[in-house]
């Protein structure tokens, strides 16, 4: 049988790792994101190194017509997806709420949960014509804490959690497996799109503690999309090994 992936936001981070992770293993790959020259290179690579089959789509998840159009009117060959990774996500900015851009607020809401929500409904109906699929949804600890001007980014990430276990409770005896896979601190370009490219801060988030890894998320997600038919790995959460919480991470000075 033929495994296809489908990764939403997979032209960097988590992401990007996530489709290397997959073509390793021989599956074949849809790979969504905004960016068609950071997805043909990503395709590119993908397709010599591990001689998989790669499908690019470039829009913005965002946009419900845009991402509805395109996962609704894959071809053929690529229509029976078996596993969905709605990665696509992001924080933007980390000031008090008063103090917020309310633009920041409509693109993690826009992105992290109406995105998240887009795909999902394109690509459930065939899962659920087949009786088998499985949806694996990039949460955050933050789905579970909160932190200080964490708010909005926060309340996404807990909506995601909630709508991954509604989403679990109405597809349950239907041949579908829902897992969410929740990362702490993974250095990527995560705070640097939060800091709008300031690298020095984005920096001092990782300083003096050993983060996560992009790779370190993807292994967790393969785990969960790989077990056994009758196994499914409901939540997961992946911390570096220096982080306790949310909030609580242990920073090591230099020696």
């Amino acid at each position: 049988m033929v495994q296809i992936v489908l990764i939403t936001g997979a032209t960097s981070g988590i992401g990007e790792a996530c489709a290397h992770q997959f073509a390793q293993a021989g599956w074949q790959l849809i790979l969504t994101g905004r960016r068609q020259d950071r997805l043909d290179i990503i395709k590119e690579q993908l397709e010599k190194a591990y001689k998989v089959k790669v499908l690019t789509c470039c829009f913005d998840i965002r946009n419900r017509q845009q991402t509805i159009q395109q996962l609704s009117s894959l071809p053929q060959a690529w229509s029976k997806v078996t596993t969905l990774v709605n990665n696509a996500g992001l924080a933007a900015g980390l000031e008090s709420f008063e103090s917020s851009d309310l633009d920041d607020f409509e693109q993690m809401i826009d992105t992290n949960i109406k995105g998240l929500l887009y795909a999902t409904h394109a690509i459930l109906p065939g899962m659920l014509a087949r009786k088998q699929g499985d949806i694996i949804n990039i949460g955050s600890i933050s789905s579970h804490q909160v932190y200080p001007k964490g708010h909005v980014y926060c309340g996404t990430k807990h909506a995601v959690h909630a709508i991954t276990q509604g989403l679990r409770h109405d597809t349950v005896g239907k041949g579908i497996r829902v897992c969410s896979v929740d990362p702490g601190a993974v250095e990527t370009e995560f705070s640097l799109v939060r800091f709008k490219d300031d690298h020095e801060k984005a920096q001092q988030v990782y300083e003096g503690m050993t983060p996560l890894n992009a790779h370190d998320v993807a292994d967790a997600v393969f785990y969960c999309a790989t077990r056994p038919k009758h196994v499914c790995i409901a939540d997961i959460i992946v911390l570096p090994a220096d982080q306790a919480s949310v909030s609580h991470i242990a920073r090591h000075s230099a020696i």
